[in-house]
């Protein structure tokens, strides 16, 4: 049993080390911290939840959900963990390495260790100061770097560049 708990605790280190790959550096060294006012263990499903109020902190990056799922497949198994937060909505903030912030936010985060892809559906927005891209669905492709939104037929996606802004050097 002391080993099953083990094994979630290391996946729940290892999914927020993967979605801090955008932040500071040093925010991978840091201790994650997760709040929330409820908690659940699915040992045979190898399943954690977190509900009500989650936080999640590590060095910089801040996560806030109603409620988180981490899930580890099965041993021997060639599929990595995988973390889908839910919110009204999910909201993230982290500082990059050039000093500037990073939030984004969405209905539901599904984030695919493995592949390293990001998924934001629902209300979808990343922002980087006054720049932004708002979607239906914002997908990103950790190691290709590849970043696509995409919306419904009722709306379009929308992007705003404030050139000055992403160009400035930290100060």
């Amino acid at each position: 049993m002391k080993l099953a708990i083990n094994k979630i605790l290391l996946t729940s280190a290892l999914v927020m080390t993967s979605l801090s790959a955008f932040a500071l550096k040093d925010d991978t060294n840091q201790p994650i911290n997760i709040v929330s006012d409820n908690q659940s263990l699915d040992m045979e499903k190898s399943i954690v939840t977190f509900t009500d109020n989650v936080v999640i902190t590590q060095g910089s990056i801040l996560i806030k959900a109603n409620k988180v799922i981490i899930t580890r497949p099965p041993e021997g198994s060639k599929q990595k963990e995988t973390v889908e937060a839910f919110g009204n909505p999910v909201t993230f903030h982290q500082m990059l390495d050039d000093g500037k912030p990073a939030d984004g936010k969405a209905n539901r985060v599904h984030y695919d260790l493995g592949k390293e892809f990001l998924t934001l559906t629902g209300n979808a927005q990343l922002k980087q100061l006054d720049s932004t891209i708002d979607g239906d669905v914002i997908t990103y492709d950790v190691n290709k770097q590849q970043l696509k939104a995409s919306s419904t037929a009722k709306s379009r996606v929308k992007t705003v560049l404030i050139p000055s802004q992403l160009n400035e050097k930290k100060k």
